[in-house]
């Protein structure tokens, strides 16, 4: 059951960073299903040929749902780029990937052939059809007017445009999942965090959204720490809001310790990551997320990089995770780099506002909105932290994710990475029933009780 097959074309750019936008024309909004795939990439290849047609992405619906098993086995490396030859490649990675290659002589990235395998369920293609022709974004562009389960502006026009279909882009509607969290240290040395979690948009409860009680409402959140034993019964309960400027995101924690819930304030923007020894911030979970109120954001355009795709080496049950986590960065033996196209975003920070990242630098995949690459620099305006999505798609669902994601420190050496599971029985659970109750508090206390 393929994807219908439909052309694409390149689009015009605006470098402007608009605070209020308003849906496109209907003549626009019909090249979604004319030259440009059905979430706004270009269907077409490159000039050269090294990025080719999409031609519907790989969709094999029920088929290893849980954990898909890698479709390319016999592929090889086109080539590796090294030390030696990284001039030839430049000015197709980020300022964040070169300097990986000097932090590290360790490292070093495997191209692939790019298949463009990411799609998504025709149900969520007609939606965001409908999104182009109706989405707007409030006054300041900190939420959404009019905008329906995944990705509000297909055909964007600014940067914020564009970050708002990397916060709201498809991930199955609802999926529980058991993953680890390393963070690790400069020699190499890491203890795992494993974490069960659950994410759930409104529409996907039992009994759909309601609009008063998901009123504002764009997901809900779980996340249950299940080890090491000393942070295990710990829980955390999020009800992210569309518009975190109007209402802000709702979040509580259940600490084992304390044996109570209380409300965590702190789950948000530069506020410590949970578990994660201070080596990334809450909104760097999922690559970004939460209120982009703290940012001006402008869109400077659209390159070729070189990014991880179709990283199902990372999935492979026969690795152990001290087989993939190595000192300074992930093994680059099993993980899979392939060249896209990118939109690129530059956010630089308010004047008046604290974070501790003055800028950061997004490079979004165009065939599935996600923040592939992200450049994080200090208050000097220092490039600090690299972040790196490895995706994979989960073809039995229709699901773009990633199989794994990470933070690299360029100063002192350390990095997490969140989200392998190679050592579970479980992982991708797709096929869960939720209800509202169980993102209640209520439940978030019986869960930690537990």
């Amino acid at each position: 059951m393929r994807k219908t097959m439909l052309t694409a074309g390149f689009m015009a750019l605006s470098l402007v960073s608009a605070s209020v936008s308003a849906a496109v024309s209907e003549e626009e909004a019909a090249r979604l299903g004319d030259d440009l795939t059905p979430i706004g990439a270009e269907r077409a290849g490159n000039a050269d040929g090294t990025i080719p047609e999409w031609t519907g992405g790989l969709s094999r619906p029920g088929e290893d749902t849980e954990r898909p098993q890698n479709p390319f086995p016999d592929d090889e490396p086109l080539f590796t780029i090294t030390h030696d030859n990284l001039d030839e490649y430049r000015d197709k990675l980020s300022p964040g990937q070169i300097a990986m290659f000097d932090r590290y002589d360790t490292f070093y990235m495997p191209v692939y052939e790019t298949r463009r395998t990411s799609t998504y369920p025709d149900d969520i293609f007609e939606i965001v059809g409908n999104n182009a022709r109706n989405a707007s974004l409030v006054e300041g562009g900190s939420g959404l007017n009019d905008f329906s389960t995944a990705i509000p502006f297909p055909i964007p026009e600014s940067g914020i445009e564009v970050i708002w279909n990397h916060l709201t882009r498809y991930r199955g509607g609802k999926v529980e999942r058991v993953v680890n969290q390393f963070p690790v240290q400069s020699n190499g040395r890491f203890e795992a965090v494993r974490l069960r979690e659950q994410l759930v948009w409104p529409e996907y409860l039992q009994g759909g959204r309601d609009e008063d009680a998901d009123d504002n409402i764009l997901f809900y959140f779980l996340q249950q720490v299940l080890a090491p034993g000393r942070l295990t019964g710990t829980v955390l309960l999020v009800h992210d809001t569309i518009d975190q400027v109007r209402e802000g995101r709702r979040a509580w924690i259940y600490n084992a310790g304390q044996r109570r819930v209380r409300r965590a304030p702190n789950v948000a923007y530069d506020g410590p990551g949970t578990a994660a020894d201070g080596l990334r911030t809450s909104d760097q979970l999922d690559m970004y997320n939460g209120a982009p109120d703290k940012y001006d954001w402008e869109l400077v355009g659209k390159q070729e990089l070189y990014i991880p795709y179709n990283n199902y080496k990372l999935l492979d049950t026969d690795l152990s995770y001290d087989d993939i986590i190595h000192a300074g960065h992930m093994n680059p033996e099993h993980v899979r780099y392939e060249l896209h196209r990118v939109w690129k975003v530059e956010a630089r920070l308010k004047e008046g506002e604290r974070m501790i990242y003055s800028r950061r630098t997004f490079y979004i995949d165009e065939d599935t909105w996600t923040a592939s690459v992200i450049d994080q620099y200090d208050g000097r305006d220092e490039l600090w932290r690299v972040s790196q999505a490895y995706h994979v798609q989960f073809y039995g669902n229709d699901v773009p994710w990633m199989a794994s994601e990470s933070v690299y420190d360029l100063n002192n050496g350390r990095y997490i990475s969140l989200g392998l599971a190679n050592e579970e029985r479980e992982y991708m659970n797709f096929d869960i029933e939720p209800r509202r109750s169980d993102f209640s508090t209520q439940a978030l206390r019986r869960m930690g009780i537990r």
